[in-house]
């Protein structure tokens, strides 16, 4: 904890806000989303399909939507969408613990989404503006406290069950109602454009980015590793109750638990260790190449007895998480890198939205390959999978590098004239 917060002074005011900001809004938002479905479905008692469809609606909205936040972010500054979403977020939440009408749901639930489209690339440009050319390690000390939030999130909202569903809805909301305030009267105003440049247009924006082809192929290579990260909801879960049937949602808990104190217990160190021994495309490269890895310890033991599969699921858990921490940082850098520091926030918005639609397809792959591999007792055959995307990743990023695709753009450079 001295690390971090030794870390998180040695940025500015501004870099400081950012990261209680992120542990706050996941905070916020891990103690109402984990319960959401069982209060659509026992309290209100919806059908199986429209408590998906609420779900997949506040998904839609926000992977749909991130380009639209950052093109916002870009063109009014990073304070207008931060703001305006934490502000949405807080009518959602209310609104989620208050209605019971589908109609209402829905537009509470795409509320929600919509939200989180506005202030996440907004977060990630302010804060890549912020912290300069220490942007590895600011991003570092982001993810703790982001890893952080989503720890503590599912038991408070636990706690406050214990009270009703709406008593959580409404501590979620008031903490981003709090976070609009803080953020209203601590975030720095929009600077405005330099003197001389024109603004430009929506689709000019657009046009710039979709041109940036070393961006988007990176963003295509790196999305293997989102569809990788979130079998720790879907795949992993599916094994641990595999192995202990009616108690999985246990080992289940476990699970993320130990992925979220992974990173937050490992990242500082991590990420130091990796800039010191390896530039940032080895360490993507070897960081996506272990994520696949991790998987391999499940593919060897498919059929074994419960205490070998649960300690490889623990395994894998721990490996992957650790991975995605020596990743993350210089992910997030490279974005940045490969955006020549021009319209940041909108390449966040459209590098999440390709992976966010990276995952809707891979875990359609996943479930369908899950089912192939319980109905033909192969169970290797996911895990196989995974690993490979793992290693595919690393194979793309590393083809990448090689070519120089990874640099700066040539106008980014340029030296400015005297």
């Amino acid at each position: 904890m001295r690390a971090l917060w030794r870390q998180t002074r040695s940025f500015s005011p501004t870099a400081q806000l950012l990261m209680a900001n992120q542990f706050a809004i996941n905070l916020a938002f891990y103690m109402l989303m984990p319960y959401l479905a069982a209060h659509l479905a026992d309290d209100l008692g919806l059908a199986a399909w429209t408590v998906g469809l609420v779900l997949g609606v506040r998904n839609l909205s926000q992977q749909g939507m991130f380009l639209i936040g950052g093109t916002l972010a870009d063109r009014f500054g990073h304070r207008a969408p931060i703001l305006a979403g934490c502000l949405l977020r807080t009518a959602g939440f209310t609104l989620l613990g208050r209605v019971d009408s589908l109609p209402a749901l829905l537009a509470a639930s795409a509320a929600t989404g919509f939200a989180g489209a506005l202030f996440n690339p907004a977060v990630r440009a302010c804060l890549a503006a912020e912290a300069g050319g220490r942007r590895v390690d600011a991003f570092a000390a982001f993810n703790v406290y982001y890893q952080a939030g989503m720890l503590l999130g599912p038991l408070v909202g636990l706690a406050l069950l214990a009270l009703d569903f709406a008593a959580v809805c409404t501590a979620a909301a008031g903490v981003f109602a709090a976070l609009t305030v803080l953020q209203w009267r601590a975030l720095p105003p929009h600077r405005g454009r330099p003197p001389g440049q024109p603004r430009e247009g929506v689709l000019a924006q657009w046009r710039t980015v979709a041109a940036n082809r070393p961006f988007l192929l990176f963003a295509a290579a790196m999305t293997g590793s989102y569809v990788l990260t979130f079998q720790v909801y879907l795949a992993l879960p599916l094994a641990a109750g595999a192995v202990l049937g009616g108690d999985g949602s246990w080992a289940t808990t476990g699970l993320f638990t130990v992925s979220a104190t992974v990173a937050v217990a490992g990242q500082l160190r991590l990420t130091a260790w990796a800039k010191r021994v390896w530039t940032p495309s080895r360490a993507l490269v070897r960081g996506l190449a272990a994520m696949g890895a991790a998987f391999l310890p499940l593919a060897v033991f498919p059929w074994a007895g419960p205490g070998l599969r649960l300690a490889a699921l623990g395994i894998a858990v721990a490996v992957l998480a650790a991975a995605g921490a020596v990743v993350y940082p210089f992910e997030m850098d490279t974005v940045v890198v490969l955006s020549g520091d021009r319209l940041v926030a909108t390449h966040y918005g459209l590098y999440h939205t390709v992976s966010g639609l990276g995952v809707t397809v891979g875990n359609l792959a996943v479930g369908a390959l899950w089912d192939y591999a319980l109905h033909h007792r192969a169970l290797y055959l996911p895990w196989l999978a995974l690993a490979a995307t793992g290693l595919a990743c690393a194979a793309a990023v590393r083809r990448l590098s090689r070519t120089g695709l990874l640099r700066p753009p040539a106008a980014a450079r340029q030296p400015v004239p005297a």
